[in-house]
């Protein structure tokens, strides 16, 4: 139901009723104005495309905190990363309504924190998260369409990977303590990521067959993707080290400390093939072993 009607003191006044039978009114100095308007939002209603004045006026900070309390049913630390993007998004955009951001602000930004000094990656990254907030929006009806597209996405980067030398490994590896190797070599040549390393049980080795199988990650989570679970075969020598670990260490997980080994092995050194490094390892020195393709020495 849609109507425009002249007030007594000689303004237009036009409304309507939306879908959910709320009554909306806005006031014209000319008949032809009210009629304009009116048609656009019959119009957005008959499209599908209609969105509520009072809801349109929603600044990009309270979408956010409302976005975040949905998303929260998220893995721990994807939530900590969706907040740390926000906060971002938030400092730009926050008092801005959401109909308001153009794709023209949207590359403003992006190149902004670029010539700051903000990595090409997490440009990318934060840009996608804005681009993902918005597109919930969309669908929640909110906005019509979101400002974020392929043409207002900065470059992602090229992120060149640092493999270390076999010297390199093994240098790390005899500067931890005894009781922390084992996650040099867990972080290093079995690949697994901090958490893995750190949940890893002792039920998940087939010392008989040396094969690791991830189950969980710390402190006892899921792992973060069904590939996460893939059996890792590792060299028996390697078997022999995590049996001895644990004979020494008897109590199941690894230590907070061993998190600080896995990080340095495996975040720093990556290896060259594979998810992220399936290599066979704990050789004795002066052996080699070739995997994908890759010999290594421990001299």
């Amino acid at each position: 139901m849609a109507s425009i009607a002249k007030r007594p003191d000689g303004r237009w006044r036009a409304r309507y009723r939306d879908d959910a039978g709320k009554e909306h009114a806005r006031h014209f100095d000319r008949k032809v104005d009210a009629r304009k308007w009116l048609d656009e939002v019959t119009a957005s209603i008959v499209a599908g495309t209609h969105v509520e004045p009072k809801t349109a006026r929603m600044t990009v900070g309270e979408w956010c905190q409302t976005w975040l309390d949905g998303y929260a049913t998220r893995r721990a630390s994807t939530v900590r990363q969706a907040r740390v993007h926000v906060k971002q998004i938030v400092a730009e955009f926050g008092a801005m309504p959401l109909s308001s951001v153009r794709p023209s602000h949207v590359r403003s930004w992006t190149a902004r924190l670029r010539a700051e000094g903000y990595e090409a990656s997490y440009v990318y990254a934060l840009h996608g998260r804005l681009g993902q907030i918005f597109a919930d929006a969309v669908h929640d009806g909110i906005v019509r369409r979101s400002p974020c597209s392929r043409r207002t996405s900065p470059g992602q980067g090229k992120q060149r990977p640092y493999v270390a030398t076999t010297e390199q490994v093994w240098a790390l590896y005899e500067v931890f303590p005894d009781e922390l190797r084992a996650a040099v070599l867990l972080g290093a040549f079995a690949g697994l990521r901090v958490a893995e390393a750190c949940g890893l049980r002792p039920g998940d080795v087939d010392f008989m067959r040396g094969v690791i199988h991830p189950a969980v990650q710390y402190p006892a989570e899921d792992l973060k993707s069904e590939i996460s679970r893939t059996p890792i075969p590792v060299a028996q020598s390697l078997v022999l080290e995590l049996a001895e670990h644990v004979r020494l260490r008897p109590g199941g997980r690894r230590s907070s400390p061993t998190a600080t080994a896995a990080s340095s092995a495996r975040g720093r050194w990556s290896a060259p093939c594979g998810r992220p490094a399936r290599r066979s390892t704990a050789f004795p020195r002066g052996s080699a072993t070739t995997t994908c393709g890759t010999t290594w020495h421990r001299s």
